[in-house]
């Protein structure tokens, strides 16, 4: 219970007598229940998930350590642990809290300091354990297997949609849970478009298409972007993909213990920028990747965290020209003791659908 004894030493540094989870990804990071509602109640002698009825055998199986409260309503069940523990100062977190739920509790707990937090169980979710960079690195091998079969299926008079399906079926074929997020299929213009929505638009020549996918293995995600051609690339073509894998893969050598997000994001964004195309790299390199597809830390110019082994970060650099289309490239990285390992095994040379 290596997290819930962090959470403890914050608990005691901040004087404070209780932290409450209310966010189910932190909820099922420090307990393990992957049910849908409950609150994870966490003081200096006591660890319970308060929930109702329909979780309670759930609870039990996946949760073993932890004291299950039972409750009809939460405010009543908190109201009981906070007189038999003596709460004095409970801390929440104050970015899934709504204000109507902190007046309740104001009103309810009038003699209880209550006092708003962020980032507790985030801080601790940044460094993966080994069970869940294996959890990710599974994923990520769905997708690449996925990716492989779906390729030769494309061709010039499929749509954005159609694609968009079978890679989702692929993906769950082979053992995902569900999607990291709604696969992105782009072409053509549309690939300028960073979060394009797939659509019935018509595959045809000439057309860069962007396909940003990624599954989910044991909670965990994986993410991944490549870019393919239909028709014999152009120098247009040529050009812009080749500098945005140059700048993702000069990016991609430098992550490493010890350096920062905005250190990596500055070899990626210097090289685009000075082939003239800085305007058309609009977001952060990358973001870390774990029980959500966007966590912290990021590879961003804001970010300046130092990266620690553990740490599994995105590196996808990407060229966006309106009215002509787009590349990304985009490869999911765990940070170690002595630089990186890859976790993406897609080829990256250019594909062409003839």
């Amino acid at each position: 219970m290596e997290r819930v004894a962090r959470i403890r030493e914050r608990l005691q540094a901040e004087g404070a007598d209780v932290f409450l989870i209310s966010n189910p990804v932190n909820r099922r990071y420090i307990t393990g229940f992957t049910g849908s509602a409950g609150l994870v109640w966490i003081s200096g002698t006591k660890q319970a998930i308060l929930t109702d009825f329909r979780y309670v055998e759930q609870v039990k199986a996946e949760c073993p350590g932890w004291e299950l409260v039972r409750i009809e309503s939460y405010a009543d069940s908190m109201d009981e642990l906070i007189q038999g523990e003596r709460v004095r100062c409970l801390v929440f977190e104050e970015e899934h809290v709504t204000v109507k739920q902190l007046r309740e509790w104001q009103d309810r707990f009038a003699s209880v300091e209550l006092r708003g937090a962020s980032g507790w169980v985030e801080e601790l979710r940044m460094c993966k354990a080994p069970q869940e960079i294996e959890h990710i690195r599974r994923a990520a091998q769905i997708a690449d297997e996925a990716f492989a079969e779906l390729l030769p299926k494309i061709k010039s008079g499929i749509t954005e949609r159609e694609i968009a399906l079978e890679l989702e079926f692929l993906m769950r074929k082979k053992g995902a849970s569900a999607m990291s997020f709604a696969p992105i299929v782009a072409s053509g213009p549309q690939s300028a478009l960073p979060h394009a929505r797939p659509g019935d638009r018509i595959l045809s020549f000439g057309d860069f298409v962007v396909l940003d996918f990624g599954c989910v293995v044991n909670g965990y995600c994986s993410d991944m972007t490549r870019t393919i051609v239909v028709g014999e690339p152009e120098e247009q073509h040529l050009l812009i993909y080749d500098l945005v894998l140059r700048a993702q893969q000069e990016a991609l050598q430098a992550v490493g213990p010890g350096k920062t997000g905005a250190e990596i994001d500055a070899i990626a964004r210097d090289i685009i920028a000075e082939a003239g195309y800085g305007d058309y790299f609009g977001h952060g390199l990358g973001h870390s990747v774990g029980l959500e597809i966007h966590e912290n830390p990021r590879l961003s110019k804001t970010d300046n965290t130092v990266l620690k082994p553990g740490m599994v970060v995105t590196v996808e650099p990407g060229v966006y020209l309106p009215g002509f289309g787009g590349v990304r490239i985009e490869d999911l990285v765990v940070v170690t003791e002595d630089g990186h390992d890859v976790l993406t095994s897609t080829f990256k040379e250019l594909y062409v659908v003839k």
